[in-house]
């Protein structure tokens, strides 16, 4: 069964008070640039280290004594030298040509919606604040295409969400997984506001942290500023400093390994996920892959009563 949580309440469309533009952190004001660095640099350079040589194809080359790519690896892709690279990352050239940073984003494998994002902290950095990013609907119909990638990944555990965290749709597999954290509880599950908000989320996310992080963090990938804002200023004063303290980080959270616990299983349910975007990068397909056997068989366990369903839309 493919369950279809399409949101209903048009209130989500609607937009916050426009407020400064190139918001960054979560009092509104830009960081200092001189004390911390720059939000680009910071960018740049944690994707830097968050990506694997061997997925680009690089051989080794000795002992690393750091993650990810080299500066010298990075700017060889990119065709720029390393020093103007390093001036990038370190803050010291705060202006980078669009063509240099259509480079950086092609040399780093940047999506759609990590290109959008580096080209506004790009804007940040370079203190052109009259540069907002583009207002654009959240998409939050599922396409057929995608209703039918769901029912091919069946019975297994899946979801397709966008970057405001909406659960657009699901597998009866994720449904025996996930039903019982309370997640799936509304008419239009979100999981950014289940994190923050739902208290059960701290016991269904054993790294709740990491879960917290990247949360925030997928917002600052959505279309535009304005339903960053939107969503910000629902969740601010429930969230509480648990979230605020989060809409600074511009970095992306390292990829690790899901834990989620399930209150008919004693062991914790261990999860490697593959998250693959959609062509116009608004929306996920995150497929849950049980990272042991004894997850595999909770899996089975919990799934055996749900049975054989129909597609269902809601």
């Amino acid at each position: 069964m493919v369950r279809l949580a399409l949101p209903a309440n048009q209130a989500w469309v609607r937009l916050a008070p426009a407020g400064p533009p190139c918001r960054v952190g979560p009092a509104g004001g830009l960081r200092s640039l001189e004390a911390m660095g720059t939000p680009l640099g910071d960018f740049i350079h944690a994707k830097r280290d968050s990506i694997k040589p061997e997925d680009l194809g690089l051989a080794p080359r000795g002992r690393r004594r750091a993650p990810g790519l080299r500066r010298t690896e990075l700017s060889d892709r990119a065709g720029i030298s390393v020093e103007y690279l390093t001036r990038i990352e370190q803050g010291r050239d705060r202006n980078p040509s669009r063509p240099v940073l259509d480079a950086v984003s092609d040399a780093l494998g940047l999506d759609a919606a990590e290109r959008r994002h580096l080209n506004y902290l790009a804007k940040v950095t370079g203190g052109a604040c009259s540069g907002q990013r583009q207002t654009e609907p959240v998409r939050r119909d599922l396409r057929p295409t995608l209703r039918a990638a769901l029912s091919l990944l069946e019975p297994g555990v899946a979801m397709v969400t966008n970057r405001l965290g909406d659960v657009l749709g699901y597998t009866s597999g994720f449904a025996a997984v996930m039903g019982a954290s309370g997640l799936l509880e509304t008419a239009e599950p979100n999981l950014t506001r289940f994190v923050f908000v739902d208290p059960r989320a701290g016991s269904t996310f054993v790294d709740w942290d990491h879960v917290a992080d990247e949360q925030a963090f997928n917002l600052w990938l959505a279309p535009s500023m304005e339903h960053f804002e939107w969503l910000r200023a629902e969740l601010a004063p429930v969230g509480g400093p648990a979230f605020t303290s989060r809409l600074d980080q511009h970095l992306p959270p390292p990829r690790r390994q899901l834990r989620t616990t399930h209150p008919a299983v004693a062991a914790e349910l261990r999860w490697d996920r593959e998250v693959l975007e959609t062509t116009d990068a608004e929306q996920q397909v995150v497929v849950f892959l049980p990272a042991d056997e004894a997850t595999a068989e909770a899996v089975a366990m919990l799934r055996s009563p749900h049975g054989r369903s129909a597609l269902r839309v809601v």
